[in-house]
């Protein structure tokens, strides 16, 4: 998996109910509500998934909001993100077993589906736990596979990305 330090510059909206006079519970506050941001926007297709906000650079100036109260704060700060690359070999476990595919997870990204044309030479075994099998290996839930990143995409509706992955190659497969 590669991860990457971002630097962003967010605006910060804090709540009339949490202003207070001392400036340490300002910051306090400030910071706990970037971090709940953070987490409700999990990834964005510049950045990728959001994995832990690293360091805080600066709080600027906040504007007050006239019709709320409220006080919006630009913020700067790193972030650890990871993102998808196509090429890059991962290791994720079956989550879901198809006819056509498995369906993998790895780490934050939870949509990444592998083809059964891509899983070469191994065949499908239907039943009540499903697998694909070839000699001794087979694939079932839960399995950890290593695998390469064909393609994937960003979907704005779901904030992730959908993954498009291989085992054809020297050193896929289950582990």
């Amino acid at each position: 998996m590669v991860f990457l330090l971002a630097e962003m510059c967010w605006n910060v909206l804090i709540s009339a109910g949490q202003l207070s006079p001392k400036g340490l519970l300002l910051r306090k506050s400030i910071i706990v509500r970037l971090l709940e941001d953070v987490t409700n926007r999990k990834a964005s297709k510049e950045h990728g998934y959001y994995i832990a906000v690293n360091g805080l650079k600066e709080i600027s100036d906040g504007k007050i909001r006239e019709l709320t109260g409220g006080v919006l704060f630009p913020v700067t700060f790193t972030c650890i993100t990871q993102r998808p690359m196509k090429g890059e070999i991962m290791v994720g476990s079956v989550e879901k077993i198809l006819k056509h595919g498995v369906f993998l997870k790895s780490g934050p990204m939870e949509n990444i589906f592998m083809s059964a044309k891509s899983m070469s030479d191994y065949k499908y075994m239907a039943g009540e736990n499903p697998m694909f099998m070839k000699d001794y290996s087979k694939l079932e839930k839960y399995t950890i596979v290593r695998f390469k990143v064909m393609g994937f995409c960003w979907m704005e509706a779901d904030r992730q990305f959908r993954l498009l992955a291989t085992m054809a190659g020297d050193f896929l497969g289950p582990l």
